[in-house]
C-alpha cells in the first residue's frame, strides 16, 4: 500500500465520521411548522402540500433548478431510478420554478416516474431557503404530516456536488477526464 492509498482510507473514515455525526445532529432539529402551499400539478391542477401526502405520513420535495440545470437533471434521473422505493416509505415529488408544460415536456424525455410539481408561483423555495431573488438552489425538504393535519420540515439538504444523493458525482470522480469538473 502506499502513503496516497493509506491518507485515502484516512479521509474516507473521517468522512464517514462526519457524515455520522452530522446524520446524528439532524435528528436532534425541532420540527418547523410549514404552512400549506398550494402548486400546480403536471396537468395544471391545482394541489396543496398538505394533499402530496397522500396515505403517507412523511413526504420528500426535491428542490430542482429546473430543465435547464443540467446537474438537476442528473440528480433527477438517480431519484427517478429509486422512486419505487422510497414512495413506499415517503411521498415523493420534484418541485420546480418550470411550468407544468415544461416539466411534462423533460418528464417524457427522461422517463423520469415521479410526480411533479411547479412552484413558478409561489413562495416555498424562498420560504425553504432554496431560492434567493431569482435564483434557486437544488436541494430537498423532508415533511411530516402531524395528527392535527398541519405540516412541519423535519429537514432539508443542500444538494451540490460530491453530496450524497447523487452517485453519478462520486463514479465520475474517480474517473481522469470527470466530465462535471
Amino acid at each position: 500500500m502506499s502513503h496516497i492509498d493509506d491518507e485515502i482510507r484516512e479521509l474516507s473514515l473521517e468522512l464517514y465520521q462526519t457524515y455520522t455525526k452530522l446524520q446524528e445532529l439532524k435528528k436532534q432539529k425541532e420540527p418547523q411548522p410549514v404552512k400549506n402551499y398550494e402548486f400546480l400539478t403536471e396537468n395544471h391542477k391545482p394541489i396543496h402540500l398538505l394533499d402530496m401526502f397522500k396515505d403517507q405520513d412523511y413526504m420528500v420535495v426535491i428542490h430542482n433548478m429546473g430543465g435547464k440545470c443540467s446537474w438537476c437533471t442528473a440528480w433527477a434521473d438517480g431519484f427517478s431510478g429509486i422512486y419505487p422505493l422510497i414512495s413506499k416509505e415517503a411521498a415523493f415529488y420534484v418541485s420546480s420554478p418550470d411550468s407544468p408544460e415544461q416539466q411534462a415536456v423533460i418528464k417524457s424525455e427522461r422517463g423520469w416516474q415521479f410526480p411533479m410539481v411547479s412552484i413558478a408561483e409561489s413562495r416555498f423555495a424562498k420560504d425553504m431557503g432554496f431560492q434567493e431573488g431569482t435564483s434557486y438552489f437544488p436541494g430537498l425538504s423532508v415533511f411530516v404530516k402531524n395528527a392535527d393535519e398541519t405540516i412541519s420540515r423535519i429537514n432539508s439538504a443542500p444538494i451540490g456536488p460530491s453530496d450524497q444523493f447523487g452517485v453519478l458525482w462520486h463514479l465520475y470522480d474517480l474517473l481522469p477526464n470527470n466530465p462535471m469538473s
